[in-house]
């Protein structure tokens, strides 16, 4: 299986979309073939995109931590 990222384009009536001849070439694949294409829509990955932060205290302490400096002064 070969995965390649492109756009959808509209044209006319239809949607299409452009599949490199790299891809093509690699596939093995000829004019007239019948292909499968698989739709996946792009979902970023949060993680990927700004990390992952460690922190140095456990959640609820810093839950506690917060509470105590808002409702307890």
């Amino acid at each position: 299986m070969i995965e390649i990222k492109t756009k959808l384009r509209k044209w006319g009536n239809s949607f299409g979309i452009v599949v490199p001849q790299k891809a093509i070439e690699k596939a093995k694949a000829v004019q007239g073939q019948e292909i499968t294409i698989f739709i996946q829509r792009h979902k970023p990955n949060l993680r990927k995109l700004f990390g992952a932060h460690k922190f140095s205290k456990p959640t609820e302490q810093l839950m506690k931590e917060m509470e105590e400096d808002l409702y307890n002064d």
